[in-house]
Parts: C-alpha cells; structure tokens; sequence
C-alpha cells in the first residue's frame, strides 16, 4: 500500500469510530464524511482528533496556527500523535509544532517537534494544553494528527515527578515486581544545586529493542524541556547505556511505552557533581590503567612495510606489472616471479538488489493491527538465516506456539516442528540465529511464511503468551 493509500484509509477508520465533530466537541451524526482540519481553533470535549490544516494535504506555507484543548475539570490531557510529517530540521527552525503544558505559551512547554518520526506521548499537568504550528515559505509536509483524551491523574499510564534531592533512583512502573505496563508516559524532573551537573548511571535496562527506539524507551533532555534540540540521548533494548550527563543542573528523563509488548524495565541512580567531572565508562575498571601502555606498543605496526624485503629486491616487482600486465588480466595466472599482490582484482558486478531494502527499515505497526492483517503469527527460536538471491533471506524457525497459522506449512519431525521463512531483504526485519521471535506475515504458494520489510517481529519472552492468546481470542 502506498503512502498515500495508508493515510486515506487512516481518515476513514477513525472517521468511522469517532468522527470529526466529536473532535469539536459537537454532538454526533449519523453521516460520516471525510473530516475537515481548520488552522487552529477551540477543542472542548472528553476526547477527540485534532490536525495541521487540510491534512493530508500538504500545510499551507507562512502559517501560524494555535489549538486549545480543555477536557473536563479533575482530568489531564493525553496527547498521542498518529501521523507527523513536518520540514526536517536538527534544531527545528523552520516549521515545527509547539506543545505548552497549559492554555497559553505562557505556559512550559512540553517540547518542539518537526521531521517525520512521531512525537512521544505528551501529558499536561491540568486540564488544558495549547498546540501552536509554525511554518516558513520552504518546503511543506503533511502535517500531523493526534489523539486526545482526558485522563486521571492518578492513572498507572501517567507518572509525573519534580525531584531535587542530590541524589536518588529512578525506575519504571512496577519495578522490580512485574514488567512495565503498555502505553506508558513518565517524566522525571531532577534540578540540583546550581554549580552542579547531574550524572545518570543505569544499573538493569531492559526495553523493546528498535533500530530507532520508536516504541520503548528511555529519553534525556538538557533542561526541563522536550525539545529536540536538548536531546542528550534516547535509548530502548537491553544494552545497559553508557552514564549521561547533562550541561547545566536541570534534567529532563522521559519514559513511554507503546500499546504493544512491554520487557522488565530499568533501574538507573543520579547523583550530582560538579562541571566537568570526568564520567566513566560502563565497562571500566581496575583494569584502565593498562590501556595506555597499549598504544606505546601499537605505533610500531606501521613500521612494517618498511622492514621489507624492498632494499634488497627493489628492481624484481617493478618491471613486471609495467611489461606483462596484459597476460594476468584474461588468464588470472600469477605470472613468474610476480606475486599475487601484483595481478589485478577481479571486478565483481553488484548483485541487483530489492529497491525496499534500500530504505530505512521501520516496522509497519503496533502487536494488535498487525495480529490482525497477518496470515500466521507464531513464536519460534531462530535456528539458521541463508543469504538468498537478490538479497532475500531463509529462515528455518524451531516453532513455539502458532497463534494463527493459516496456509503455513508446519514440518514435525520427532518433537520438533519448524517453519519455512522467506525475508524479502535479509536485514529488515532482522532475525538473528538462536533468539526466540514473535513474528507475523503473510503465506506464499509453496506454504512458506514471507516477511516483508517492516513485518511485525518482536523478541518473544513467556510473558507475551498470555497477550497473544488474547489476541487469538478476540475478533479483529
């Protein structure tokens, strides 16, 4: 489905579910049309949708739109974005979306954002939050939409903290007892003594893996906003982070989960110090003080080529490529008295290769959309990956548990029963040898699983059994 494609079929489910109007805070209708997004306005409703103007046209040029949200006394606003494509930029210059934790930009603000990766979700701390879209006379996106709900404050969803001890801990939710729940979002705001920076060292981390932690993890601003350009650092997966630090004595950490699987979670300890203090590494130790006898040693290596056998043969090679370079090129022979360095390097033709696999490899959707679309879901240890022709992938799965099989051939022998797996690109989505996998798709005519580029694949831990076979139970 193309890009476009995706985005209409976006409009008409949500149009189908909600509606546009209740997004205004208006009273339902029964004919649903396509919603219409104006630049700016008043939203005042228990929930609703809210968009740049025209989407998903592109957004006009030199345009300043400002968007209220109020839901009802005692609730907070949740803000969840579904699609955002604005003018890249590293420090958001250009066009941009501004989010204010209140009525006015008078207000803090929760953070900036533009490009095309969406932003986290965005709580307030009271009942109202402004959004305030910028753009110039350049290039123009999409746009963006998003979601908002009043929620309670005191919902297990929405963790909010001002801490200003010298030193403390941090957590998610439910540690250590139980996994972190789904669609979390958590905030952390350490302030410490003004001559002092704050240094966050993790003990356990353990997050949904992404190559660009779009769903769990773990972000640290400068400061006590979520602005992009203040971005220390965003980590997910379960490679324990190198400590952070930050440039002044304000620190922002920002937690959030998606709907999908949720891991163990982290535990990680702050301390302040001092400007300029020397931060060690994860893996430094009592053995550091070795590293820097190594370098003394090493500078010799480069001495080699001239402890060669150059003075004492120097005319030998140099006449022989000049004189019979021609015959090495048909034969590949190693003419006498030539060494292999001397013959010419066969030139391989590239291998044409699938134009997906090109792109950034992003995976398409969330656990529960993705259950439903696809023709198998199973949860299988990986055994073995071949690269195919054309850059695809064989995979060989030892199966787990099939939740939805399909016209997926399953082959039992003895007490072990495998899958056949067909990748299209052999790195997207990347499976690796001897790991257990959640992984879904679609079935080709021979009975094998096919991947596509951003099929559904997640580390799989018991845990995820009991959210699968809800799945399994459920309509779509």
């Amino acid at each position: 489905m193309t890009r476009v494609g995706c985005i209409w079929s976006f409009f008409f489910l949500f149009s189908l579910s909600l509606g546009w109007t209740r997004a205004q805070g208006q009273q339902p209708q029964t004919n649903f049309t396509r919603p219409v997004f104006h630049c700016g306005g008043d939203l005042v409703a228990d929930s609703g949708f809210i968009g740049s103007e025209g989407f998903p046209s592109p957004y006009k040029p030199n345009s300043k739109c400002t968007w209220h949200i109020t839901v009802p006394e005692g609730n907070v606003v949740m803000l969840h974005f579904r699609f955002f494509d604005l003018e890249a930029d590293a420090q958001c210059r250009y066009d941009y979306l501004d989010v204010y934790n209140g009525k006015s930009n008078m207000m803090p603000k929760l953070g900036r954002f533009c490009g095309t990766f969406r932003p986290n979700n965005l709580v307030s701390s009271s009942n109202t939050m402004m959004l305030e879209m910028v753009s110039d006379e350049g290039t123009q996106g999409r746009g963006f939409v998003a979601y908002f709900s009043g929620e309670k404050p005191d919902d297990q969803r929405i963790c909010k903290e001002k801490i200003t001890k010298a030193q403390g801990e941090i957590t998610t939710p439910n540690w250590p007892n139980e996994q972190y729940p789904a669609g979390v979002s958590c905030s952390w705001l350490i302030t410490v003594e003004p001559d002092m920076v704050i240094q966050v060292m993790f003990n356990k981390f353990d997050l949904e893996p992404d190559s660009y932690c779009r769903y769990d993890h773990v972000a640290f601003y400068n400061g006590g906003e979520r602005d992009r350009s203040r971005l220390i650092g965003k980590y997910c997966g379960d490679r324990v982070p190198e400590p952070i630090i930050s440039s002044s004595n304000v620190m922002l950490v920002h937690f959030e989960s998606d709907s999908s699987v949720t891991y163990n979670g982290f535990l990680a300890t702050y301390t302040s110090v001092p400007h300029g203090s020397q931060i060690p590494s994860v893996d430094s130790g009592a053995g550091v003080g070795s590293v820097p006898s190594r370098p003394n040693v090493r500078p010799i290596a480069p001495a080699r080529p001239a402890i060669t056998t150059t003075t004492t043969k120097p005319p030998a090679p140099a006449p022989v490529p000049t004189r019979k370079t021609t015959p090495v090129k048909p034969t590949g022979r190693r003419v006498p008295g030539t060494t292999g360095q001397d013959r010419r390097p066969a030139v391989r033709r590239p291998i044409p290769q699938n134009p997906l696999c090109a792109k950034a490899c992003k995976r398409n959707g969330s656990i529960k959309p993705s259950f439903c679309a696809s023709e198998f879901v199973i949860t299988g240890k990986v055994t073995s990956v071949t690269p195919g022709p054309g850059g695809v992938a064989h995979i060989s799965v030892s199966l787990i548990k099939a939740y939805k099989q399909g016209r997926l051939t399953l082959t039992e022998v003895g007490e072990i029963t495998s899958v056949k797996l067909v990748s299209q690109c052999k790195k997207c989505p990347l499976l690796r040898r001897g790991l257990n996998y959640i992984i879904m798709g679609q079935v080709d005519d021979e009975g094998r699983g096919t991947l596509e580029p951003g099929a559904f694949t997640a580390p799989y831990k018991a845990p995820h059994h009991r959210l699968l076979m809800n799945f399994k139970n459920q309509s779509c």
